[in-house]
């Protein structure tokens, strides 16, 4: 039986080889889209992104229509870090770029008082039961964390981190999710979510 594969959105912002490397450590084959055209035929699509949020220009009406038209086939997306937040309606970091409004509110700079950018290891603090993203996922598990911005806790958020204040750290909305986090350098935490993701696009759960 040949892998399942997961598209990966190739605009120009990083850690492009580090999530293949994830997915492909849990079992899945990777296919990158430089094409907005590429998504057509998508099983699950995979937004990565690091960096400012400006990044996410590149993400242009093409690509919005490609992958809103994937989310109306109920093709399952992931976003992780910037791509996470290109999920909200937009982020402080770049006022004028708006984000796809999947979910509520607009990121913003973590406050001062704590070292930004926030990097390095951080707990998953669970909103509600278990499942998703976070099956078999303890409470209190780490994640690796690099970020200056972060996304409020607003509706379709499933697990929360604490850095200067509260931010999102896991959103999901039906068959859309994302990681503020970086699951693939996460280690067994983040390559379980990798594989929840998987289950996610392969079981329709």
């Amino acid at each position: 039986m040949s892998p399942f594969t997961v598209t990966l959105v190739d605009y120009g912002a990083g850690n492009m080889a580090s999530v293949v490397k994830g997915f492909e450590a849990v079992g899945a084959a990777v296919r990158v889209a430089g094409r907005p055209e590429d998504l057509a035929t998508a099983a699950a699509v995979v937004v990565p992104g690091v960096g400012h949020f400006n990044v996410t220009r590149a993400l242009g009406a093409a690509w919005r229509e490609a992958v809103g038209d994937a989310i109306r086939r109920q093709v399952p997306l992931l976003g992780i870090c910037v791509g996470m937040q290109w999920l909200f309606e937009g982020s402080e970091e770049a006022p004028d770029l708006s984000g796809l409004g999947l979910f509520e509110g607009r990121c913003s700079r973590i406050p001062e008082g704590v070292k930004v950018p926030h990097v390095g290891w951080n707990t998953l603090d669970f909103t509600g039961k278990p499942g998703g993203l976070l099956e078999s996922i303890e409470p209190g598990a780490y994640a690796y964390f690099t970020h200056s911005f972060a996304a409020p806790v607003t509706g379709g958020v499933v697990a929360t981190t604490a850095h200067g204040e509260r931010f999102a750290a896991i959103v999901e909305r039906r068959r859309v999710c994302g990681v503020q986090f970086h699951p693939e350098k996460s280690g067994r935490t983040g390559l379980t979510i990798l594989r929840n993701f998987l289950a996610l696009a392969q079981n329709g759960r």
